[in-house]
């Protein structure tokens, strides 16, 4: 637990810094997240994935299908969802 909640943390400092205008500041890893491989690796459904990233199964989908870009945003929750899926879950259950 103490580990997610240190990976958590991490996501959401470099996060803030990117913000607050930090200029050597890469929010996004350079290694992107495939969202499909992810969401697979977790055993979750399109339709289960969707809500953690705060969006629509259709708008997911064209994550999935090429049709739409992952913004740097998004591309930061994705790395947090596979650094502390738990974390994700238990927020956005409270």
């Amino acid at each position: 637990m103490e580990e997610m909640e240190s990976g958590l943390w991490q996501a959401l400092e470099r996060s803030a810094a990117f913000y607050e205008g930090g200029a050597a500041f890469d929010p996004i890893p350079q290694e992107r997240i495939n969202p499909v491989d992810l969401r697979r690796k977790m055993g979750l459904t399109q339709a289960q994935m969707a809500p953690m990233m705060g969006m629509s199964l259709s708008g997911y989908r064209k994550w999935e299908q090429g049709q739409r870009a992952i913004s740097g945003p998004a591309a930061v929750l994705l790395r947090v969802i596979e650094t502390a899926p738990e974390a994700v879950k238990q927020a956005l259950a409270s």
